[in-house]
């Protein structure tokens, strides 16, 4: 419905000042970054969100298409195809295409004997798989790791949006109306999102994952949503907590027959991903996977923010016993709540895991801020667009009975 004057007003003032916001952001980190990746962003961005900021003010509609289009260019599109032009590249790509490389010569993407920081490979086998175009095609722009962390980011993520798109609105929790191009376009402008799209970041798969593995729950297609839960954990640690969730959320949504053939998919799938490769150098696996991301490697992990898990590990006498302790009674409690009462929708499935990944990436010894991106798309996402209500089955709308999204009971 068209808007009185005043609203549109009101509305292209804050999303000019949202914008103008995230300029200041952008243009602060430029100046005080060390890090040259992040730099060429800072530039970037800061530029893209002060025309968004000019382009919203003077729309006619606000909160509209325009000005997300212009943000998205300027923060994502132009940083990263300079720094691919470049060769400018941050340690975590240049791990993962060497990665790439290993797997096919060697059969595990793992360094035998890892001496200094850049030698060790935190990820799970899975992640190697976006090494792989450098590997095949050599030193090429498109080979570049960062241009498929990109595009399988925003495929995913387009992908669960339309998931979400064709079930029934739920009564909270969510937003208009949006096609998934402009769901994704909002999602890629924000500056949590926006940063790593452009320089690399191996979290955004991750979470793309994560994400269409909740909508496809939501939906209650137990292989396909355990096919994506599998992806997702064969890819890095970060994903494991998915699994009880979305299983969770299936068993609600589909019943529990449903949720066990999820979990044997899932499972089948992170065995068929992880065990050859752990297999064929178990102490390097060991050495990368588990000690390296706990801190406890020959090598210290540069994930060293200043949050609870780290400042107990590194200040307090017996400190990394006691962040442990309290990691695993999180997990506990999360897992406690799942079974007592587990979440109906994708909306609130998502902010489940949400709240668990948040408690525990604040409590485990070795951490950093940038992790912060896992909650913040698990809190957005959903509620960028509608997504899918569950009701019981005494009222479910006579339309909805036979419908292939009806929800069943936690008893079938």
């Amino acid at each position: 419905m068209p808007l009185p004057p005043s609203r549109r007003g009101t509305g292209r003032r804050w999303e000019a000042l949202c914008w103008a916001a995230c300029a200041v952001f952008a243009l602060l980190l430029c100046l005080r970054t060390t890090i040259a990746p992040h730099q060429v962003w800072g530039a970037c961005a800061a530029a893209g969100y002060g025309l968004a900021a000019l382009v919203a003010r003077l729309s006619a509609r606000p909160w509209g298409p325009a000005s997300a289009a212009v943000a998205a260019a300027g923060s994502v599109l132009v940083p990263l195809v300079s720094l691919v032009g470049d060769g400018a590249r941050q340690l975590e790509v240049t791990v993962v295409e060497r990665s790439g490389g290993l797997l096919l010569d060697s059969g595990t993407s793992y360094v035998p004997d890892p001496a200094e920081l850049r030698d060790y490979n935190p990820y799970l086998p899975g992640m190697a798989l976006f090494g792989l175009p450098r590997a095949v095609l050599g030193d090429v722009p498109l080979a570049d790791a960062r241009l498929w962390f990109a595009l399988v980011s925003l495929g995913v993520m387009g992908l669960s949006a339309a998931v979400c798109r064709g079930a029934e609105p739920s009564s909270r929790g969510t937003g208009p109306d949006r096609s998934p191009a402009q769901a994704l376009l909002w999602l890629a402008a924000a500056p949590a999102v926006a940063l790593p799209l452009a320089v690399g970041g191996v979290d955004l798969p991750v979470i793309a994952l994560m994400c269409l593995a909740l909508a496809l729950a939501g939906r209650g297609g137990p292989v396909a949503a355990g096919l994506a839960l599998g992806a997702a954990a064969s890819l890095k640690w970060t994903a494991w907590p998915v699994l009880p969730v979305g299983l969770a959320l299936l068993a609600v949504s589909a019943g529990r027959r449903a949720a066990v053939r999820a979990g044997v998919t899932a499972v089948t799938l992170v065995v068929l991903a992880v065990l050859p490769v752990a297999l064929a150098d178990p102490r390097a696996f060991a050495e990368h996977v588990l000690l390296f991301p706990l801190g406890e490697a020959d090598t210290g992990s540069p994930a060293t923010s200043p949050l609870p898990g780290y400042l107990l590990a590194t200040y307090v006498p017996g400190g990394f016993a006691l962040a442990v302790a309290a990691l695993v009674l999180g997990a506990v409690a999360v897992a406690v709540s799942l079974v007592t009462r587990p979440p109906r929708t994708t909306v609130a499935a998502a902010d489940r895991l949400a709240l668990g990944l948040g408690v525990a990436m604040c409590l485990i010894p070795a951490t950093r801020f940038g992790y912060v991106v896992y909650p913040l798309v698990l809190l957005g996402w959903f509620r960028l667009g509608p997504a899918g209500r569950w009701w019981p089955l005494d009222r479910v709308p006579e339309a909805h009975r036979a419908h292939p999204l009806t929800a069943k009971p936690l008893e079938d």
